[in-house]
Parts: structure tokens; C-alpha cells; sequence
């Protein structure tokens, strides 16, 4: 099982995969959005389709990753810097702008399931977040000169699905009370912010040290 990370590596992983499937953003906000207007299994639908998303993410990053591994270790390094200071960035927006959650139920014409899966795939393919995102996010958890650096970051993706999976269906199937209660306690997300940043500013510094030695 030579994929699988160590577990501190795993534990820390797990952990910011929790907080990231809790963190209102927009694959939470589109469930949502889609289970107040259309139902539960279209909620359900989106899901399912910003999972096949981040299958796709998934792979890319896992082969392309390892093919600048085997490139240019140095390229690697680079772009694990890179990942440090879009963290840092990202920390930073989310202390200075906070959370804008807004699901409402949408006026006109219901759609069915099929179309709540397709849009799920492609809000969440074509957002370029979520593609800095991952190519950012899951190299911190590899190292350069790891010879199963491919099966770890496939590993870590899919992890990153079913760790978050429960949280998501849970939200979807409170879809209701959840958007009102999230709403009216902005105090909530603000502290969901700061969490945020900080777990994030960890993982900036903790790549920055790494470079250093």
C-alpha cells in the first residue's frame, strides 16, 4: 500500500478536507441553491457531478505533477512555492473579505436531475479556483523524491471525496435550515474564516520552511 501517505500526513490531510467540505463556497452554494428550488436529488445530482469534477482535477494533477517531478525536481519546487503563496493569498482574502454565501430558491422553470449533474461537472471543471486550487493543494501533502508520488496524489484526491462526501449530503439533506441558520449568523462564517485562514497560513509556512532546509 506503498499510495497510501504516512498518517500524520493523512491525519493533517483529513482534517483540511473536513473544514474545506464545511467552508461555504461554490459547489456548496450551487447544492444548495438547487435543493431549495428543484428538490433533495437535484441538491444530490450537483453533487454527484462536482465529484466527477474533481476526479478530473484529480488525475491532472496526479500525472501532471508526476511527469514535472520527473522533468525537473526544481520545477517541482517552484510550483510548490507557487502553491505556498496562492495559500497565503487565499488566507489573506478570507480574513480581509469573509464569506458571501447567498442560496436562494431561483424563480422559473424546474430542472430535473440529469441537468443538476451536468451543472455540477461543469461549474465546478470551469471554475479556475478549483483548478489552482488542487494544483496547489494536494502537491503539499507529496514530496519531489517520492517514487509513488502518482498513486499518492490519486490517493489523496479520492480521500478528499470521501471525507467530504458525508458533510456534503448532510448540508444538501438540511438544505433548508442550513441556508436560512447560515445566513442570519454571520458570526459563524466570519469564525469559519479565520479558520480557514489559519489552517491555510500553516500550510503556506510549512512549505516555506520545508524549502529552506
Amino acid at each position: 500500500m506503498s499510495f497510501i501517505p504516512d498518517l500524520p500526513t493523512l491525519l493533517v490531510f483529513s482534517a483540511a478536507c473536513l473544514l474545506l467540505a464545511a467552508t461555504p463556497g461554490p459547489d456548496m452554494t450551487l447544492s444548495i441553491s438547487r435543493a431549495l428550488r428543484d428538490g433533495r436529488m437535484a441538491g444530490l445530482a450537483v453533487l454527484i457531478g462536482t465529484n466527477i469534477g474533481i476526479t478530473v482535477h484529480t488525475l491532472l494533477v496526479a500525472f501532471g505533477v508526476s511527469a514535472l517531478i520527473v522533468a525537473s525536481p526544481t520545477a517541482f519546487l517552484i510550483l510548490k512555492s507557487g502553491g505556498a503563496a496562492y495559500l497565503a493569498w487565499l488566507a489573506f482574502q478570507a480574513v480581509r473579505h469573509g464569506s458571501k454565501f447567498v442560496a436562494k430558491p431561483e424563480a422559473g422553470v424546474k430542472g430535473n436531475a440529469k441537468a443538476a449533474f451536468l451543472n455540477g461537472i461543469w461549474v465546478n471543471l470551469l471554475n479556475p479556483k478549483v483548478i489552482i486550487f488542487f494544483m496547489t493543494f494536494l502537491p503539499q501533502f507529496v514530496t519531489a523524491h517520492d517514487p509513488n508520488v502518482t498513486g499518492k496524489l490519486i490517493f489523496l484526491g479520492f480521500w478528499f471525496m470521501l471525507i467530504s462526501l458525508p458533510v456534503t449530503i448532510a448540508i444538501v439533506l438540511a438544505a433548508d435550515k442550513l441556508a436560512g441558520w447560515l445566513q442570519s449568523n454571520p458570526k459563524v462564517l466570519r469564525g469559519m474564516d479565520y479558520t480557514f485562514a489559519g489552517v491555510f497560513s500553516v500550510f503556506a509556512a510549512k512549505i516555506l520552511m520545508t524549502q529552506a532546509r
